[in-house]
């Protein structure tokens, strides 16, 4: 067969996959998604929506969630078009500067996702450790600073990542093993040499991911040292329980990871291929419609607004 470079991107396409095994049930298996989707961003516009309209919300915690729920829309729209080209229309082919655009913004809003709840563990552990430090050291333009520094090195860490898929040879027709692209299953399917390209890929998930889950991990270190040095049991319980949440969505967003890295090191031969893909999907899918069910349901402040907006009664 013949091999094309990407300098002709017009002349390839690759070809999306449905979940394995339900290939011939794609318009049953769209009713879920699009339901996940719907929820997503319901959820996380109201969330948007109450921090920015409740001035006494404007605090560095409010913020950052209100970036977490941009982080979470972002994610989802990126992903949302080619899956509805698939269970919805059934519309597989999608051209290489497609996709490599789609590639970009997926990892671009998953490592946003990922750094914006390193700030949250941040803001947790000064309130638990400076208290009364807390309003000195994250300043409302500091909170800014830092979300700004996270799109940042975000998007100009993946940049390259199209460029470099742009001087790999590709065959005609290449089959993907998801209905969206990712990097790592598009340069499975490369014909030349992709050292260069997985040594970058390497390096921007080592320097993104891989590190803030480490200072997450050292940040939650502190705090349970401060939480355990306090006398009384009812504040350790205070202290701890507003944690909760942010916790909640740490391991929301990378169990799904840790266990595609696992399995892909040490599994993936003894494991239904099935496994692989389902987690594949709950990383990028799960995240945005629970992360705003989970603060709801355990932070009061949003929970109370919520209620008052439909015109609920507060308990």
């Amino acid at each position: 067969m013949a091999v094309l470079s990407n300098n002709n991107a017009s002349s390839f396409f690759f070809i999306l996959m449905d979940l394995p095994g339900l290939e011939t049930a794609h318009c049953w298996t769209a009713i879920p998604i699009c339901f996940i989707y719907a929820l997503s961003l319901l959820g996380n516009v109201i969330i948007m929506y109450i921090v920015k309209s409740v001035s006494s919300l404007h605090t560095p915690m409010y913020l950052f969630l209100s970036m977490l729920s941009m982080a979470d829309l972002g994610l989802s729209a990126s992903t949302l078009p080619s899956m509805a080209a698939v269970f919805l229309l059934d519309q597989r082919k999608v051209g290489a500067a497609t996709c490599f655009l789609q590639l970009f913004f997926i990892h671009t809003f998953s490592v946003i996702e990922s750094a914006v709840l390193l700030a949250m563990a941040f803001d947790r552990c000064v309130a638990i450790r400076e208290p009364l430090r807390y309003a000195t050291i994250l300043t409302t333009k500091r909170t800014g600073t830092i979300g700004l520094a996270i799109v940042i090195r975000s998007a100009a860490l993946h940049l390259p990542l199209p460029v470099l898929l742009g001087t790999l040879q590709f065959q005609p027709m290449n089959v993907l093993s998801h209905s969206y692209c990712v990097h790592p299953d598009v340069l499975r399917l490369a014909c030349s040499s992709t050292i260069v390209n997985s040594g970058f890929g390497l390096f921007v998930m080592l320097s993104t991911l891989a590190t803030d889950a480490v200072l997450i991990l050292l940040s939650y270190v502190l705090i349970l040292k401060t939480v355990l040095s306090i006398a009384s049991s009812a504040e350790r319980l205070k202290a701890f329980n507003t944690c909760i949440s942010h916790i909640c969505a740490v391991l929301l967003f990378y169990s799904p990871l840790v266990s595609l890295s696992m399995i892909h090191r040490f599994g993936k031969k003894k494991l239904p291929a099935q496994v692989y893909m389902l987690l594949s999907y709950l990383h990028f899918l799960i995240p945005p419609m629970l992360n705003p069910i989970v603060y709801t349901v355990k932070t009061k402040e949003i929970r109370v607004r919520i209620l008052k907006m439909f015109g609920l009664k507060i308990l």
